[in-house]
């Protein structure tokens, strides 16, 4: 156990890049999967948590417009593929309310609570179980160790 206190050295700004609008019924992670991205020099690849690990705060989701109700599911990957359930983590899993696009009202954005250390080489990853039609935006935050 370390003696004195831990501090991210760089933060941590994830999301998807394509919009999430394909159900996975599977809820060990395997299937069609988004994986968080980075976007480093205008390229988009897949965030893997640095040499340190990283803690990961939270999940922002928000609609893109109108959506039926899903659930979506985070998992962590263990940077191998995803097909293999034993390299899947469920982390958390929340209920998207269905969401009817508005000039008037803003669209509710739910959040994915994780405050949790996750060892070097980890991935993120969300699904959804319900097709939904306007797709959703995923963001999460933390810092790397």
């Amino acid at each position: 156990m370390a003696t004195t206190p831990q501090f991210g050295t760089t933060a941590v700004f994830i999301y998807n890049t394509t919009n999430i609008t394909a159900a996975n019924t599977a809820a060990d992670g395997t299937g069609t999967v988004t994986f968080l991205q980075t976007n480093t020099a205008g390229t988009a690849a897949d965030w893997v948590a640095g040499t340190g690990g990283a803690f990961i705060d939270y999940i922002k989701i928000v609609p893109r417009g109108t959506n039926v109700a899903t659930v979506m599911r985070a998992f962590s990957n263990s940077n191998a593929t995803n097909a293999t359930a034993a390299n899947n983590e469920l982390i958390d899993e929340v209920t998207c309310p269905a969401s009817n696009v508005s000039q008037v009202a803003a669209l509710v954005p739910v959040a994915i609570s994780i405050k949790r250390w996750f060892p070097s080489g980890t991935k993120l990853f969300v699904t959804i179980g319900t097709a939904v039609a306007a797709g959703f935006s995923v963001t999460a935050y933390g810092s790397q160790m």
